[in-house]
């Protein structure tokens, strides 16, 4: 594995100053999606928690698609379908859009993340204490204030152990990239692979750097919730 990291590493690890390293696009596809997938998912649980059948129903009805398909199938249609259309060829911006493997990579990653991070923060929503709600209301607050200051934040810092889970997830989708042709880590290992053959190092590699992100992103989530967390732990008697 060191002869594979010292002859491969400036794929895999650093850049020669004109590509981006297989770590590198990896990550960003991962901040990309998440982030998108993310700022996109709280209208949408608002929506989703609604006793209004003209905002609930869309909602459940992309969050099923969604969550009820894999993620590579949504992949291949996005990357090898959609471009096949007709008015998505003949369009300028969809044209150079789905064109780009990335961008269709990006496209899948954020709706599939979307879709389950939604139902991740409406959960978290439906599952508030009914007193904080109460309390609030009994202030004046309501509507867009209420859930500005109330019940998103609350909701929020419940639903970090859940969506923690989603993001290592979906770092771990990000390796589908490489059906588009995104070089990202899995691209990478393939492509040494093909190079030398050696497919338990080059993959041993990969399956180590993905390994070491997820680690860190596990402890970032964790110092996270000891933060934001705490008042939910039982208090301990000194009796």
């Amino acid at each position: 594995m060191i002869e594979i990291l010292q002859q491969y590493g400036k794929s895999f690890l650093w850049s020669d100053g004109y590509h981006f390293t297989g770590i590198a696009v990896t990550l960003w596809l991962l901040v990309l999606s998440v982030v998108i997938g993310f700022l996109l998912s709280i209208p949408l649980a608002i929506a989703r928690v609604s006793e209004k059948k003209i905002l609930w129903v869309p909602v459940w009805t992309f969050s099923y698609l969604f969550r009820g398909t894999p993620l590579y199938v949504q992949l291949l249609v996005f990357y090898s379908g959609v471009y096949t259309l007709e008015f998505v060829r003949g369009t300028d911006f969809l044209n150079w859009f789905f064109r780009s493997g990335f961008n269709c990579t990006v496209f899948a990653l954020v709706l599939n993340t979307c879709a389950y991070t939604t139902e991740i923060f409406a959960g978290a929503i439906r599952d508030l204490h009914y007193g904080e709600v109460e309390a609030a209301r009994a202030y004046g607050f309501s509507g867009l204030k209420l859930y500005r200051t109330i019940i998103l934040p609350s909701a929020l810092r419940r639903a970090l152990p859940a969506y923690s889970n989603e993001v290592i997830l979906m770092l771990h989708a990000t390796s589908l990239a490489f059906t588009a042709t995104v070089p990202d880590i899995l691209k990478i290992a393939r492509d040494v692979n093909a190079a030398t053959y050696k497919s338990f190092h080059a993959f041993g590699l990969a399956a180590v750097l993905y390994l070491l992100i997820s680690f860190a992103l596990v402890g970032l989530f964790r110092l996270a919730e000891k933060r934001w967390l705490k008042h939910l732990k039982p208090v301990t008697s000194n009796s």
